[in-house]
């Protein structure tokens, strides 16, 4: 059992019935006789629905343990994604929805942790930045002004801005939770 005042994102926690993961946890000491709370921002791991909540700081929840495996990336298909356990070699299925937009920038043979709770793969943590190559945009324009961004397909398809500078072929870093562009990589040239 955990209080709510210890909520910490990443944790996974049940209430009422239902397991959800917590996404961000801000904890407000209350002042005098009123008693803090926990602000949190939870993700119920049957249906994937959010769910913003105020709890009382002392509010006793189920802490469930959350463990993360690496594993490698296969292939999808209309029901999700596959992975498989390189030391045991067995086959998990992910739906798409757990995954999120992110699953573009999966790649056969990647490895990336899963995060399991009761046995059940709840989300696919992905590394904060990745290197993608720049498949479509508009010429390049070296102007006084460079402050101006341009659409841009990625070689998996997916839309960005970039700068004006950038042209097809380049390779980016880019935030994966955001989508953003953060800059050019090094070497990053055809």
């Amino acid at each position: 059992m955990v209080t709510a005042s210890q909520l910490r994102a990443g944790m996974a926690v049940r209430y009422e019935g239902q397991a959800y993961k917590v996404l961000i946890a801000d904890y407000h000491p209350g002042q005098g006789k009123m008693g803090g709370a926990t602000h949190a921002r939870l993700r119920n791991l049957s249906t994937g629905t959010l769910w913003e909540h105020s709890f009382r700081s002392d509010l006793k929840l189920e802490d469930l343990p959350v463990e993360k495996q690496s594993m490698e990336y296969l292939y999808n298909d209309a029901d999700g994604c596959y992975f498989m356990n390189p030391e045991t070699f067995e086959q998990v299925p992910i739906p798409v929805a757990i995954i999120g937009p992110q699953a573009r920038f999966l790649k056969p043979e990647m490895l990336v942790p899963v995060e399991f709770i009761e046995g059940q793969p709840v989300s696919v943590l992905f590394p904060d930045i990745i290197e993608v190559r720049i498949a479509d945009t508009a010429p390049p324009v070296h102007a006084q002004q460079d402050s101006t961004w341009k659409p841009s397909v990625l070689e998996n398809g997916v839309e960005i801005m970039v700068p004006q500078f950038i042209k097809v072929g380049d390779q980016i870093r880019l935030d994966v939770e955001n989508l953003k562009y953060i800059d050019r990589a090094k070497g990053g040239g055809k």
